[in-house]
């Protein structure tokens, strides 16, 4: 998943992996229990950066695909079919939290039972098969509104799907499956939905809209919630969205307050699930910065927030700082994003589209990385080199060996004078300062299809203002290092909001005026939970914002859903690193501060929030 905002994020699929091959490096100070006495209740609170929820529904657009919607916000009440991770370093599906029980394959993988629990809704309903057939039916109909959809797979991929008992559902698909990757990549997208959404209106009677029964009735419940969605102000007293099956429900929500609180949470008494909240209260405060959100935990104002690295002491080899900060007044705890982080160029500007897509261009640009350089002086040793798209960091099984080439850095590792070389060798030359193509044409030697004389290796980058403090740096220090090559960069800071427009792919034309794109990192957290590809690289894909398309890279994504050979991945992983659909950037792991009296504290590499773990003591 996009995440735009480091601690609410960062933006823009992760994870999958067999836990025991895949264990994240969380170092940490202690957060265990002391002598103290445990406190009932309590009201803890969270900062997180930059922005607040900005939609509620789990049936989420692109344009508001992100952690602070997904796992900081709606997984808190809204509990997926399966939930992955815990309150801790795994990344693997979580069957105790989850709203069903393992599925079943059979037929070779071709059909899925999949069995719910019978939880129940705060309304009291239960969590059953027509909860289920809600979002099938829904997402049938509505698939090109929904953010987590790839052309060919769910729905595309379900010959027929129906309710064949009161908490069972069957699915029977076009082809067999890897169970594995079908999992965690395609039934972790559902979200079962009660019969109070069900709706065309306020007033209607919960289930009345047919959705969970008709496709052909899901429009007109669409819009209706879609509009709900998006309407802040009637979230915490609406009946729609307080029905919950989560361990939270929603008693506040607010936006541009001071002091900035954007949400409270009190406990869902009715919640079926285990472990019970232990607090009273939980908070979400939005802060402008890491280092706004930094200064508030030192202050007492907040329980956890982000610690910006600019910050904080050189790291150690333990990824922790020689002295801590917060001295007695929290720990800090490392945590290893199972992320990657890039910027997108624009494959489809009608201007820069055409040199975008020479790979020698993409080569060049990633050469002038000095991914090392930004570590030590940037990020304070608290980072590590991206080189493709499998997180490099913790180790895992997916990994292929071309990407932990050169230190991390990959195929492609700091070089001028390689990006150099390669840019003269196809007819450009540096005119003014720029590169400027001087040999027009397609044979070897020219600077390929569609790119005309005189054009300037000049673009901007649009990258969101407001996230961690680190961000525009590391981009000025890329700005220069691409600058010794000739290749011309002018960052453009704004806000996320501003850059609405550019999260979606644009079609060739005028209005597909941005050059490239940089929003933060990709979290494996769903809802992909295997890192094949097909929500970022996948020709067609909503998250595929900068309308890469390659038919080798489409072919070897689909044979990881089919085939669960390890040599199947990573022969799609070294491609991937190899082609740079994106240009990776250095991934910075997390340095997080935890009030000394808040305990069982255990963050996740892929930010699930579960303070229902969480308890105070005096």
């Amino acid at each position: 998943m996009r995440v735009r905002k480091h601690g609410t994020h960062s933006v823009i699929v992760a994870v999958m992996i067999v836990l025991a091959l895949f264990v994240t490096g969380c170092g940490s100070s202690k957060n265990s229990v002391t002598s103290s006495a445990k406190v009932k209740g309590g009201e803890a609170t969270y900062a997180q950066l930059g922005v607040a929820a900005t939609w509620i529904w789990p049936f989420i657009p692109s344009s508001n695909y992100a952690v602070y919607n997904l796992q900081i916000f709606q997984w808190l009440m809204y509990r997926p079919l399966y939930m992955f991770g815990n309150n801790g370093s795994s990344v693997s599906v979580n069957y105790p939290l989850s709203t069903a029980r393992p599925p079943v394959y059979s037929d070779g993988g071709k059909t899925v039972v999949i069995g719910l629990k019978g939880w129940k809704w705060s309304d009291g309903e239960t969590v059953d098969a027509q909860d289920v057939m809600f979002w099938l039916n829904m997402m049938e109909a509505e698939k090109a509104n929904y953010a987590g959809y790839a052309p060919g797979l769910m729905p595309d991929n379900l010959v027929s799907y129906s309710a064949t008992g009161p908490n069972q559902v069957t699915l029977h698909l076009n082809q067999a499956y890897s169970s594995f990757w079908f999992t965690y990549n395609q039934l972790a997208e559902i979200t079962p939905m009660p019969e109070a959404w069900d709706v065309t209106s306020l007033s209607a009677r919960p289930g009345s809209g047919g959705c969970s029964s008709s496709v052909a009735k899901c429009p007109a419940v669409y819009k209706f919630l879609a509009a709900q969605a998006q309407n802040t102000k009637t979230w915490a007293t609406s009946r729609i969205w307080g029905t919950v099956d989560g361990p939270w429900r929603l008693s506040k929500f607010e936006v541009n307050t001071k002091p900035p609180t954007n949400a409270v949470f009190a406990p869902n008494r009715k919640y079926s699930g285990s472990p019970k909240p232990q607090l009273s209260e939980f908070k979400l405060v939005s802060y402008v910065d890491d280092a706004a959100a930094y200064q508030a935990l030192k202050a007492g104002k907040v329980d956890v927030a982000f610690l910006p690295t600019s910050e904080l002491p050189q790291a150690t080899s333990s990824g922790l700082p020689a002295t801590n900060p917060l001295g007695r007044a929290g720990s800090l705890q490392r945590v290893d994003q199972y992320s990657i982080f890039y910027y997108q160029p624009n494959f489809n500007n009608p201007k820069l589209g055409a040199v975008f897509r020479q790979l020698y261009v993409r080569q060049a640009l990633q050469y002038l990385e000095n991914q090392v350089g930004m570590d030590a002086t940037v990020f304070h040793g608290y980072a590590v080199p991206g080189s493709g798209g499998v997180p490099n960091t913790p180790p895992n099984q997916w990994q292929p060996a071309n990407q932990l080439a050169n230190g991390g850095q990959g195929p492609y590792p700091y070089s001028t004078a390689k990006a150099i070389s390669l840019l003269t060798s196809h007819g450009w030359q540096e005119v003014g300062g720029v590169m400027t193509c001087r040999r027009p044409g397609t044979t070897p030697t020219d600077c390929g299809a569609g790119i005309a004389r005189n054009q300037k290796l000049a673009f901007t980058l649009d990258w969101a203002t407001g996230s961690v403090s680190t961000d525009g740096p590391m981009l000025a220090a890329y700005k220069a290092d691409a600058a010794k090559a000739g290749i011309k960069i002018s960052l453009s800071g704004k806000s996320f909001e501003d850059l609405l427009s550019e999260l979606t792919p644009c079609k060739p034309g005028p209005k597909c005026s941005w050059n490239a794109l940089f929003l933060g990192q990709w979290l494996f957290d769903g809802p992909g939970f295997e890192p094949s590809g097909e929500q970022l690289f996948q020709t067609g894909a909503f998250s595929n914002t900068g309308s890469y398309s390659n038919p080798t890279e489409d072919k070897l994504i689909s044979q990881t859903h089919t085939n669960s050979s390890l040599a199947v991945f990573h022969q799609y992983a070294a491609y991937t690193a190899s082609q740079l659909p994106y240009i990776w950037l250095p991934s910075e792991y997390a340095i997080w501060g935890i009030a000394s009296k808040l305990h069982n504290v255990h963050l996740s590499p892929m930010y699930d929030l579960l303070p229902e773990y969480w308890y105070f003591t005096k």
